[in-house]
């Protein structure tokens, strides 16, 4: 089985969402269910289609992040330095629009580019691993050409 790199945050995140499904989303759809099931004809009841199609997508997510967190391997950032790597939080330069932005590397699982969680396989991402501070990177994405200004790296 192929390991899944994680942060320590992304991991306690992961186990936080897991417990807040198993100890209330779970109790809440199965008492929905059961609610619905009380109003007869079940093959007409929106109500349990509804819910049944919820608890489905919970157990999923039960199921898809156990499996993360069975394969995560979670790697302790902070003690990381040097050329950008998984975990270093990066801020560029957008040479055409002057534009500043701060991302952190990190694993699938965590990625979410509105948090500023840049996943690790993106081509940015890529084209960040190996260089440092005052490096430039030209990065091909589906606008065209971009050339990023690397300003600072932090280890968290």
């Amino acid at each position: 089985m192929e390991k899944i790199p994680l942060t320590r945050a992304g991991q306690t995140a992961l186990n936080a969402e897991l417990k807040q499904l198993k100890s209330e989303e779970r109790p809440a759809i199965i008492a929905a269910i059961a609610e619905a099931r009380e109003h007869g004809d079940l093959s007409e009841n929106a109500e349990y289609h509804s819910a049944k199609e919820k608890q489905s997508f919970i157990e999923g997510r039960i199921k898809e992040i156990e499996s993360i967190l069975s394969r995560a391997d979670v790697i302790e950032t902070g003690k990381m330095s040097g050329a950008i790597k998984f975990g270093a939080e990066v801020t560029l330069l957008d040479e055409d629009t002057d534009e500043e932005r701060t991302y952190q590397i990190v694993g699938e699982p965590e990625a979410n580019l509105e948090a500023g969680k840049l996943n690790l396989r993106s081509p940015l991402a890529r084209a960040l691993i190996g260089k440092d501070e005052g490096d430039t990177v030209e990065v091909r994405t589906p606008g065209g050409e971009k050339s990023y200004e690397i300003l600072r790296v932090v280890w968290r």
